[in-house]
């Protein structure tokens, strides 16, 4: 199922022993667009600190109570990495975080998180990219990847981004809707409104062409006019495969589903 990010700010984080805080931002990995991890505004138990809780932790949503749990405790959260969520988040701040909660590193392969698909599947003693290295291929992989690009962007700072058309504008990014298994960017929704009052369409990260990042734009390839006669996006309704088959054929691409089957070891674990 698909849910609109903007709608999950604000939403209750809770430990295996009590709350944590609530959901201020996300980290956007730009280049495979996949929520990497929540920021979350702990309150008053932390001093209002600002840490940084990943997909690998988030067991099953409670969309109802506006609830996220999370399998990791408060002491662990109190414990964890000071990160400072204004400032970038480098390659050396991850992979401390990573080491510090047991996780796998995600990056290095070519899935979502690291050749997995689901983030859930990398708890620790369930598996994972780096599950069954040894000490010197962990230090091998650490070397070789510590000073990579993490390709991070605050959720928030993104939403705002003006949408080129190959012949001109045709609005800007009004939110995205994340896939609640991956945690990846399914669509990028689009405000049209200065052109076609109360409209809004959904635009796949796969039909990007380029982001700059200093202009604040997103490049895309198809015409106003596609754009325009695209099936409009309604946040009232949710999101159907039937939806989604239309708005891909709309614009002449195969669907995402069909690239990436659902196996049976693939399933959640919460």
């Amino acid at each position: 199922m698909l849910h609109n990010a903007k709608e999950m700010e604000g939403y209750a984080v809770g430990a295996t022993d009590g709350a944590i805080g609530h959901v201020q931002d996300f980290y956007l990995d730009d280049e495979k667009w996949v929520i990497r991890y929540l920021v979350v505004d702990t309150g008053g138990w932390l001093a209002s600190r600002k840490v940084l809780v990943s997909p690998i932790a988030v067991g099953t949503p409670d969309w109802e109570q506006r609830l996220l749990p999370v399998s990791i405790s408060r002491e662990q959260v109190s414990n964890s990495p000071t990160i400072d969520t204004d400032k970038p988040v480098s390659r050396q701040h991850e992979m401390i975080y990573s080491g510090y909660y047991g996780y796998p590193y995600y990056w290095g392969g070519r899935g979502y998180w690291g050749g997995e698909m689901y983030p859930n599947l990398m708890v620790p003693g369930y598996g994972g990219s780096l599950a069954g290295l040894d000490q010197e291929q962990r230090e091998s992989a650490r070397q070789e990847h510590e000073h990579d690009d993490p390709h991070l962007r605050s959720y928030n700072a993104v939403v705002g981004y003006h949408i080129q058309a190959s012949d001109g504008d045709i609005g800007h990014v009004a939110g995205m809707l994340i896939d609640e298994q991956t945690w990846a960017v399914r669509y990028l929704i689009i405000n049209t409104s200065n052109w076609w009052l109360g409209h809004e369409v959904l635009i796949a990260p796969k039909w990007v062409e380029a982001v700059n990042w200093l202009d604040r734009t997103v490049t895309v390839s198809m015409t106003r006019q596609s754009v325009k006669d695209a099936p409009t996006y309604d946040p009232e309704a949710a999101m159907s495969r039937e939806a989604e088959h239309q708005l891909y054929r709309h614009y002449g691409y195969v669907g995402y589903w069909t690239d990436h089957p659902i196996r049976d070891t693939e399933i959640s674990r919460f």
